[in-house]
């Protein structure tokens, strides 16, 4: 085998890793019940710490921007719950719009439209949210399919970096009072990491596409396409599929009790819209 052969195999075997670290990532954020019961002793204590952050929390401005592990810009805001961008709601579609379930957020294929929060990349956009952190939480989506997508992206990936943070799966997740019983006592149980290492969080990098399944004023059905390995030449992405509702103003993940997967695969975007 050649070397450039060899560079190719492990190129190959670095995006089935990769494949495999986003699903399982994403996979985890659907129900806090794909946590009870698996030992996370292994993510905690002082020798595996995760990222510090840049500044501290209320810091405006950005530090330096990195690139992904797809050589895509990342920024680096200096606030570690991220750095709203200024908005113009009249870029945001309307129900009348012939792209109204297809167009994708203004800004976010424009620099800082990507950042990196608490290890996660995360999306912000400059006509559909979110509009300001609070409490370290970024909120504030339109009440749009795009800013649907924003948000189960943003939700999704910064509880995934951080498991145990109780005010985001309280106020952003619609959970039952079962479900977040039993997130309280995983949480308790420690069994819920409070930050992610690097060596994990490193793989929470921006999906490709989204696309909307379905879109009510009160329910948006979205799904999230993360870049997969290549297998003789072909592309593939993990799909994962989310339930999002509007509730008191603002968009919110619905986890689901099933311990089945909510992904699939798929080996093109036609029909999906590219951030």
């Amino acid at each position: 085998m050649s070397p450039r052969d060899s560079s190719g195999d492990e190129r190959n075997v670095s995006f089935g890793v990769i494949a495999s670290a986003a699903v399982i990532a994403l996979i985890v954020i659907v129900g806090v019940f794909m946590y009870v019961g698996r030992d996370t002793s292994s993510h905690s204590g002082a020798a595996d710490p995760g990222p510090a952050p840049t500044a501290g929390i209320g810091a405006t401005g950005f530090a330096e921007p990195e690139v992904d592990l797809f050589g895509r810009r990342i920024d680096i805001p200096n606030n570690p719950a991220g750095q709203p961008l200024p908005q113009d709601e009249s870029k945001q579609r309307h129900p009348g719009d012939p792209d109204w379930l297809t167009a994708a957020p203004v800004g976010t294929t424009d620099p800082r439209g990507w950042q990196r929060v608490y290890g996660a990349s995360v999306p912000f956009s400059t006509s559909d949210g979110p509009t300001s952190i609070e409490d370290g939480l970024a909120v504030g989506y339109a009440h749009t399919p795009q800013g649907a997508a924003l948000a189960a992206a943003q939700i999704t990936y910064r509880l995934n970096a951080r498991p145990a943070d109780r005010d985001l799966y309280v106020r952003q997740v619609r959970a039952t009072a079962q479900q977040i019983a039993a997130y309280d006592k995983a949480r308790s149980a420690g069994r819920l990491p409070e930050q992610q290492p690097e060596r994990i969080t490193r793989y929470l990098i921006a999906p490709d596409a989204f696309q909307i399944e379905n879109y009510a004023d009160d329910l948006a059905i979205v799904r999230l396409a993360a870049r997969g390995p290549v297998n003789d030449g072909k592309q593939v992405w993990a799909a994962v599929r989310l339930i999002m509702i509007w509730d008191g103003g603002d968009w919110r993940l619905k986890p689901t009790e099933a311990r089945a997967p909510q992904t699939d695969y798929v080996d093109s975007l036609g029909g999906w819209t590219k951030w």
